[in-house]
C-alpha cells in the first residue's frame, strides 16, 4: 500500500507510526512527503525514522536536521530528541551542555519527557550545575503527568529523603505506580518493596516482570542486588538475571555467567 499525502491533509503522530508499522518504506516516503509539506509530526516522526533507520537508511545527522526543524516549529518531543542525540552524540559530538538546554525547551513546552531528562542532568551535574532540588520538581512534575520512569525516580528521592522529607509510604506508592505503569525499574524497586514487607510470592512476580522487560545495564546492576538478598527464591532469580545478560550483551557478560554458575557449583 502506499499513500499520497496533500499539505491539507494534517496527521497526528499516532496516525504516521501506524502507516510505519503496515509498510516501513511506503510510509517512510509518505513521511518524507508530509515533513516537505510542513506537517510537524511527520517531520518529528522523520527525524526518529531516520534515526533508527526504520524504513529508510539510517542517516543521524539528517535526523538531527529534521529534528531541529520540527523543533523550530514548535514540535516538543522533537525538541527533546534534539536532546538525546546531543547527550548521545548520535550524528554529532556529544554535548551535555546542548543537551540540557534541548531538554529545558521541551520541558517548558510541558513534555513529560523533557522534564524526565532534564531531571536527569540536573542530578547528575551534566551539562548544567548540579541541582537536586530542580531535579525532583522534574521528576514530581513528570511522574503526577503519568510518566512511569520519573514515577520510580521520585519514589527514589523520597525513600532517600533527598531534597525533601523522608517519606516511605509515598515512595512505595509511587514505585508501585511506577511498576504498574511498565517502568522495569519501578518494577524492581517495588518488588524489592514487597520483599522487605514479606510478601514473596508477589515480589517474585514483579522481579520476574523487571527481568522480562529489562535492559542489558539494569540487569548487570540488578542481578548483585538480588544476590545479596536474605530471601533463597529471590536470590536464584540471579541465574535468571546473569543468563538473560549473557543472551543479549557482550563477551564479558557470558564470562560473568560463567563465572556465576562455576562458582555456584562450587558452593554447593
Amino acid at each position: 500500500m502506499s499513500w499520497n499525502l496533500r499539505r491539507e491533509e494534517v496527521l497526528d503522530g499516532d496516525q504516521l507510526r501506524a502507516m510505519l508499522e503496515e509498510s516501513p518504506a511506503s510510509a517512510a516516503r509518505a513521511i518524507l512527503s508530509a515533513a516537505q509539506a510542513n506537517i510537524v509530526d511527520a517531520q518529528a516522526l522523520l527525524g526518529q525514522i531516520l534515526l533508527d533507520g526504520a524504513g529508510i537508511e539510517q542517516d543521524p545527522s539528517l535526523a538531527m536536521t529534521w529534528f531541529q526543524i520540527a523543533a523550530r516549529n514548535g514540535h516538543a518531543m522533537a525538541h527533546n530528541m534534539l536532546g538525546r542525540c546531543q547527550e548521545h552524540g548520535w550524528g554529532c559530538e556529544p554535548d551535555a551542555a546542548k543537551a540540557a538546554e534541548c531538554y529545558r525547551l521541551a520541558a517548558q513546552a510541558d513534555l513529560d519527557w523533557g522534564f524526565y531528562n532534564y531531571g536527569n542532568l540536573l542530578a547528575t551535574g551534566r551539562g548544567v550545575n548540579k541541582d537536586q532540588a530542580r531535579a525532583l520538581a522534574c521528576y514530581r512534575k513528570a511522574a503526577h503527568m503519568g510518566h512511569a520512569k520519573s514515577m520510580n525516580m521520585l519514589g527514589r528521592y523520597l525513600e532517600e529523603g533527598v531534597s525533601c522529607e523522608q517519606d516511605l509510604p509515598a515512595a512505595h506508592h509511587w514505585y508501585r505506580r511506577s511498576a504498574e505503569s511498565g517502568d522495569f525499574r519501578g518494577q524492581f524497586s517495588h518488588a524489592a518493596v514487597l520483599a522487605d514487607q514479606g510478601d514473596i510470592q508477589q515480589s517474585l512476580h514483579w522481579f520476574e516482570t523487571a527481568l522480562r522487560n529489562g535492559n542489558l545495564n539494569f540487569l548487570r546492576v540488578s542481578r548483585q542486588t538480588l544476590l545479596s538478598s536474605p530471601h533463597p527464591e529471590i536470590k536464584r532469580l540471579a541465574i535468571d538475571y546473569f543468563t538473560k545478560a549473557s543472551a543479549i550483551g557482550t563477551a564479558e557478560d557470558k564470562a560473568a555467567l560463567s563465572h556465576f554458575l562455576k562458582n555456584a557449583k562450587t558452593a554447593a
